[in-house]
C-alpha cells in the first residue's frame, strides 16, 4: 500500500470508532507518525473514551514515601538534559500522577519499581494530564507482569523459555549463578523505558500496543540474550559483576532501525514456543492482585510445561504454519503401563532403563532421535521438533522421568518440555471418550482407571492445568487467550470417537523394554488379532489367501488369536547371503526395486532394497560397498494383507499367512519405510493377483 494510503485510512479510521483490530490491519506492522501516536495508542489501549480519573484528585501531596518520590522524580528529570521550565512541568506531571495513582490503587512506590522510566515516553506524547494517567494506568494493568521482583514468577518462567531456546546459554548462566532477576527486571518494569532511547521506546511501543499481547516483553528480552549469545558464552571466564553489567546494558545498543526486526524476531519465537503457559500463568502475572503468591509448577519446573489440552489441540491440527509448534511427543513410563494404555503417537522410552540398563537406553536414545527425523521428514501429525515428555503423573515414577529429562537438557537439546500431570492428566481430558483415544487401554490393570489414593492426590495440579482455560480472567487485558470450551471438548470427543481408528497411527509401534528380548518381539508380532470386517466380511474356508490394502487398525478384543507358526523354510531366509546388488537387480525375473528402510519392532531401521520379483519379495540388506544381505524372501501368494498407517502412508506393514476356516492366520509380518509407497504397494498388489490368477488356473 502506498504510504499516503495507509496514513490516510488511519487518519479515516481514527476518526471513526476504530479499534485495535483496525489499526493492526491499516498499520501491518509500520511505526506510527508523531502526529497519530497519541490517539493510535488511546485506540490500542482501549482508554481513547474514558472519563478523567484526576478529577478527583486533592492535590495533597502527604504518601510516607512523598519525599522519596519527589526526588526519585527531579534526579531522573535531570538526566534528560531538558531546559529548566520544562524539567519544572515534568517533574510536576510525573509526582501527579504517581501520587494519584498510588492513592487510587492503594499501592507503595518503592525506589526502582520501573514507574517513572515507563511514564516518561507518555509525557513526551504533551497530552492532557489526565489522558497520560489513563495511558499509564491501562499499560501497567495491560502489559506489566505482576510481582517482578527478585525470584518471582516473572523470572522463573523468563529462565523456563531460555532453556527453551538456548539451553547452552541458560546452563551458562546458571553456571555464573546470574538469574534473570538480576538483569532483566528493568526491561520488564518499563517495557524497555529504562534502557533503551526515547525513539527506540516510542517505535517499539507503536508495535508492541498493536499486537495487544502481555507476552512479548517475554520473548524480547530473550531475543536480547539469543542476538548476543556467542558474546556471553565467550564471557564465561568473566566475573559475575561484568556479565551482568553488560546483560543489563544490551537494550541500550539498540537503533531504531533495529526495532522492526526486533519485534518480528520476537514473534517467530513466540510462534516456536509452546503456548499453553500462557493462558495458565495469565491470572499470576496479569491478573487483578498486585503481587503474585509463588506458582509452584514454574518455579520447581525442570523444563517448560505443557499442558494436556495443548498437546491434544496440537496433535489434531490438520495444516498447522509451517513455523508452529509440533510436538514429538515421548512416553516415558515402565514398560506395564505403557502396555495397557497410551496416546497412539506416543514414543515410548522406559526412564527405567537409565538406571537400569545404560546401554539399551543409550541404544533407545538413538532409535528415538531417528524416529523424530523420519516423522518431520515424512510430515507426520505424530512428529515434531519439539519433544514433549510424559510421565505418569506419580511421584514414584516421574522423578525418573525427570532424570530423561534432565539428561536430554544436559546435552543442550533444544525445545524440551514436560507434560504437566502426565498420563493421568491425558486420561482426565478425554473422560468419556478415553476409551477411543487411547490405545491398548484395560481399565482392571490402568493405575489411573484403579484410582488409588495416592494416585488421585498426585493428580490433583493435573486436574487444575487441565481446567485452567476456563478459569482464565477476562480480555480487559487486551491479552489474547487460549480458551478450552465444551464445544471444543465436543468437537474433540465427536472427532475422536468417529475416527478412533485413525487416531491409532503412531510412527513406530515399539516398546523400549529390557525384559523383551527378540523372540518375545517376533512372539508380539505374530500374536495379532484379526478385524470383525476380515471375519464377517469374508469367507476364507476353501478358498485362496485373500490380499488387501487398507489402514493398519487396532484389532478388536473379540477377534479370533493368530498364533505364530514357523515360515516356511522356502520363505525366510536364514543363512547370510551375501550378493552384489546390481548384479541381483538384474536377473531376469526381477521386476523392479525401492530403495526403503526396515523398521523392526524394537526401533531399528536398516537401509535396504525391496525387491520385487515375478514370484516372490526379496528384502536386501545395504552393507556397502555395494553388498547387501538377502534378509528375507516371501513368496508372493503368502501376502494376504498390505497396510499402511492412516497418518503416516509411507509406513507399510506385509502380513503373511493362510486361510484357517473363518479366519486368517497371520503367521509373520515385515514393515519398510517406503518413499512413495503408492507405487510400491501397487506394484506388488498387481503381480500378487497375477500369482493368484496363475494357481487358478494351473
Amino acid at each position: 500500500m502506498d504510504d499516503n494510503l495507509w496514513l490516510m485510512e488511519l487518519e479515516s479510521a481514527l476518526l471513526d470508532d476504530c479499534t485495535v483490530n483496525d489499526i493492526y490491519s491499516i498499520c501491518n506492522g509500520k511505526s506510527i507518525p508523531e502526529a497519530l501516536r497519541p490517539d493510535v495508542w488511546q485506540v490500542c489501549l482501549d482508554v481513547r473514551h474514558k472519563n478523567d480519573q484526576l478529577v478527583s484528585f486533592n492535590e495533597i501531596f502527604d504518601l510516607p514515601f512523598q519525599r522519596q518520590l519527589r526526588e526519585d522524580c527531579d534526579a531522573v528529570v535531570k538526566r534528560l538534559g531538558n531546559d529548566d521550565e520544562d524539567k519544572v512541568s515534568v517533574v510536576s506531571d510525573l509526582e501527579s500522577i504517581l501520587t494519584f495513582y498510588c492513592k487510587n490503587r492503594s499501592l507503595k512506590y518503592e525506589q526502582g519499581n520501573g514507574w517513572i522510566e515507563l511514564l516518561l515516553p507518555l509525557l513526551s506524547l504533551k497530552l492532557r494530564r489526565s489522558d497520560t494517567y489513563n495511558l499509564f494506568e491501562a499499560i501497567r494493568d495491560a502489559y506489566i507482569p505482576k510481582g517482578c521482583v527478585k525470584q518471582g514468577n516473572v523470572f522463573h518462567l523468563f529462565r523456563l523459555l531460555v532453556l527453551y531456546h538456548d539451553p547452552e546459554l541458560c546452563s551458562m548462566l546458571d553456571t555464573k549463578r546470574i538469574t534473570p532477576d538480576l538483569y532483566s527486571r528493568t526491561w520488564f518494569q518499563s517495557l524497555f523505558g529504562a534502557t533503551c532511547t526515547l525513539p527506540v521506546v516510542l517505535s517499539m511501543w507503536d508495535l508492541y500496543f498493536q499486537q495487544a499481547d502481555p507476552y512479548l516483553v517475554f520473548f524480547l528480552s530473550l531475543i536480547m540474550l539469543v542476538n548476543v549469545r556467542e558474546k556471553i558464552l565467550a564471557m564465561k571466564d568473566e566475573s559475575k559483576e561484568t556479565i551482568v553489567e553488560f546483560l543489563s546494558n544490551m537494550p541500550c545498543a539498540l537503533e531504531p532501525d533495529d526495532v522492526v526486526d526486533f519485534c518480528s524476531l520476537a514473534q517467530y519465537y513466540a510462534m516456536k514456543t509452546p503456548s499453553s503457559f500462557k493462558t495458565d500463568m495469565l491470572q499470576t502475572l496479569f491478573g487483578a492482585q498486585v503481587d503474585s503468591p509463588l506458582d509452584p509448577v514454574v518455579v520447581q519446573a525442570l523444563c517448560l510445561p505443557v499442558s494436556v489440552y495443548e498437546l491434544v489441540d496440537n496433535a489434531s491440527m490438520e495444516t498447522p504454519h509451517p513455523e508452529a509448534v509440533r510436538f514429538f511427543l515421548v512416553d516415558c513410563r515402565p514398560a506395564d503401563q505403557y502396555n495397557v494404555g497410551h496416546l497412539s503417537t506416543a514414543f515410548h522410552l522406559d526412564s527405567n532403563l537409565m538406571l537400569q540398563e545404560p546401554v539399551a537406553f543409550a541404544t533407545a536414545i538413538q532409535g528415538l532421535l531417528r524416529a523424530q527425523r523420519q516423522s518431520i521428514e515424512a510430515n507426520s501429525n505424530a512428529g515434531g521438533e519439539h519433544l514433549c515428555f510424559m510421565g505418569s503423573g506419580r511421584d514414584e515414577e516421574d522423578q525418573y522421568t525427570h532424570m530423561v529429562v534432565a539428561s536430554f537438557l544436559q546435552k543442550n537439546t533444544n525445545y524440551v518440555s514436560l507434560l504437566t500431570g502426565g498420563y493421568s492428566a491425558i486420561h482426565e481430558y478425554f473422560g468419556d471418550h478415553m476409551i477411543d483415544c487411547l490405545e491398548d487401554h484395560d481399565v482392571h490393570r490402568c493405575l489411573v482407571c484403579c484410582g488409588n489414593s495416592s494416585h488421585a492426590k498426585n493428580n490433583n495440579t493435573a486436574r487444575n492445568s487441565a481446567r485452567a482455560p476456563a478459569q482464565a480472567p477476562s480480555s480487559s487485558s487486551q491479552a489474547p487467550q487460549t480458551k478450552i470450551t465444551a464445544d471444543l471438548f465436543s468437537k474433540l470427543g465427536a472427532s475422536l470417537k468417529s475416527k478412533s481408528q485413525e487416531m491409532k497411527g503412531k510412527l513406530f509401534e515399539y516398546i523400549v523394554n529390557p525384559t523383551t528380548n527378540a523372540a518375545a518381539a517376533g512372539q508380539n508380532v505374530a500374536e495379532k488379532h484379526v478385524s470383525a470386517s476380515e471375519k464377517n466380511g469374508r469367507r476364507y474356508r476353501n478358498v485362496a489367501p485373500v490380499f488387501s490394502i487398507d489402514d493398519e487398525n487396532e484389532e478388536p478384543a473379540n477377534a479370533a488369536a493368530v498364533k505364530a507358526e514357523p515360515s516356511s523354510p522356502t520363505d525366510e531366509t536364514d543363512s547370510k547371503e551375501i550378493v552384489q546388488l546390481q548384479a541381483f537387480l538384474k536377473q531376469p525375473d526381477v521386476v523392479t526395486s525401492f530403495r526403503c528402510q526396515e523398521v523392526h519392532m524394537n526401533g531399528r531401521m536398516f537401509d535396504s532394497h525391496l525387491i520385487v520379483t515375478k514370484t516372490h519379495l526379496v528384502v536386501l540388506r545395504d552393507l556397502g560397498k555395494s553388498q547387501s544381505q538377502v534378509i528375507v524372501r516371501r513368496h508372493l501368494s503368502s501376502i494376504v494383507k498390505i497396510t499402511a498407517k492412516r497418518r503416516h502412508r509411507d509406513l507399510i506393514t506385509f502380513k503373511y499367512g493362510v486361510p484357517d476356516g473363518e479366519t486368517l492366520l497371520i503367521t509373520d509380518m515385515d514393515r519398510f519405510l517406503i518413499p512413495n509407497a503408492s507405487n510400491a504397494t501397487e506394484i506388488v498388489s498387481r503381480h500378487i493377483v497375477q500369482q493368484l490368477e496363475n494357481s487358478k488356473n494351473a
